[in-house]
């Protein structure tokens, strides 16, 4: 999927430059100085120790990166609990997981906190170069050290691919596709997700995903969906509810 003509490198004139170009040359965009009179809508930049994304409108409010802290209402203790519905779906007996449909990382994240060991996929370059910053700054936190933990392996590519060619089958692959959303537009929609959507576009083919990752699964697959989805591998053998989504699984045997 391309990004052309939507995506720029800007280096703002701190740091050093030579890190900017390296990334403009990695993900084949161009390196502007400044957004005036660009053609790009989005922008990556080194701000506030992290990569960012920003929009026009987030010039000037510092823009989105991947967060690498508790949600709220998680516990920072380490493991955190396996508690609610995600939790359940993944399995308190679960010890790998593979998500293959990382984005910004947060359902990875979750459950990195509460002590599974996590393999990540994501397609997009650009969220990968997002992601790969993230977990440079969670190798750094004093609690991943003090515990001496290593960050999520992360893959580029292509999961319906990737999955293939995995050698020890996880006990639990997690997907979280893009859904069309019920309505044109949600004065919900996290921006976040407006603008992943906006550059990745959706996942026109998560059936194949799904069947890929049930291939590729020792245990169980979950899908997370919207509460008005269809399940996407058909009637699933157990489903937890949470706030407006919920977490189908599917077992292998």
């Amino acid at each position: 999927m391309s990004h052309q003509n939507k995506l720029a490198v800007l280096f703002e004139g701190s740091g050093d430059v030579s890190k900017f170009e390296e990334l403009a040359e990695r993900l084949n965009l161009p390196l502007r100085q400044s957004t005036d009179q660009n053609s790009e809508a989005f922008f990556l930049t080194w701000r506030d120790g992290c990569l960012k994304l920003l929009d026009k409108e987030l010039l000037k409010k510092g823009g989105l990166s991947v967060d690498i802290e508790p949600r709220n209402g998680e516990q920072r203790s380490y493991p955190a609990p396996k508690e609610g519905a995600f939790a359940q779906a993944i399995g308190r007996k679960t010890k790998t997981v593979i998500d293959a449909t990382t984005g910004w990382a947060q359902d990875s994240l979750c459950l990195f906190r509460m002590g599974y060991d996590v393999c990540c996929i994501e397609r997009s370059p650009m969220m990968a170069e997002l992601l790969t910053d993230a977990f440079e700054r969670l190798a750094r936190e004093s609690w991943v050290q003090k515990c001496q933990l290593s960050p999520p392996i992360l893959m580029t590519g292509n999961a319906i691919d990737i999955l293939k060619t995995v050698e020890t089958p996880p006990d639990c692959i997690y997907l979280d596709p893009m859904f069309p959303p019920k309505r044109k537009k949600s004065a919900l929609s996290k921006k976040s997700m407006t603008i992943l959507q906006e550059l990745v576009g959706e996942d026109v083919d998560k059936i194949e995903l799904f069947e890929a990752a049930f291939a590729a699964t020792a245990k169980r697959v979950v899908v997370k969906s919207p509460d008005y989805a269809e399940p996407l591998g058909g009637k699933p053998n157990e489903s937890f509810s949470g706030k407006l989504l919920r977490y189908d699984v599917y077992l292998k045997n």
